[in-house]
């Protein structure tokens, strides 16, 4: 009887193992999906000191206004590498320029490219898994400082929020309700934000 009932409780504990794991791997995939099919941005500060968290507003302002052409909501994270790098100067001298204006002479660097980032909910309403993401990064000085981020495709700030297209229309049934999702009452989100640091450690 002993060896029955601990037979089956091998057995449960084994089936119940196996269904997390099939759980966490979907999870995976459908953040992959969501990694694949969203342009972020970021403006880091110097610091945290109040002057430096004003002057990445203002650095963003003159970003997202030199780019304004070019964050309308057309470019995707597909091309973003191939039509925004050539505009990558254009960039860095507005973000330079307001620099200056302000009395600082920090540098400035403006990266595109895949950039990893931890979990994050933008605007109480959309929440993207850790992961690796196709992203304008823009830092200033040290870059030590919190940052401002947004999501420029689908476009869900502006000047990029004056586009037709919207998350709805860009990420699967399932994906959308993984982004939608609280992640205080999801821990998928943390048991992959764990996975995907590991992942990045060993890359």
């Amino acid at each position: 009887m002993k060896n029955k009932a601990g037979l089956l409780l091998y057995s449960v504990l084994t089936a119940f193992v196996i269904t997390v794991l099939i759980s966490i791997l979907s999870f995976e995939a459908k953040s992959d999906g969501i990694r694949n099919n969203v342009l972020r941005m970021h403006v880091v500060a110097n610091s945290d000191s109040e002057a430096d968290q004003k002057l990445k507003l203002k650095v963003r302002d003159a970003v997202l206004e030199a780019g304004r052409e070019l964050f309308d909501g057309s470019i995707t994270a597909e091309d973003a590498e191939e039509k925004l790098f050539p505009e990558k100067e254009k960039l860095k001298e507005a973000a330079r320029e307001v620099i200056a204006e302000n009395g600082f002479d920090y540098s400035v660097d403006v990266f595109i490219g895949k950039t990893y980032y931890t979990t994050r909910t933008y605007d109480n309403s959309v929440t993207l898994p850790a992961g690796n993401y196709e992203a304008v990064n823009v830092i200033i000085g040290e870059g030590k400082g919190h940052n401002w981020w947004c999501v420029m495709f689908p476009p869900m700030c502006l000047p990029a929020a004056e586009a037709d297209t919207e998350i709805d229309d860009v990420l699967s049934e399932d994906e959308l309700k993984l982004v939608k999702s609280n992640p205080k009452y999801e821990p998928r989100f943390k048991i992959v934000e764990i996975y995907e640091k590991i992942m990045e450690k060993i890359k």
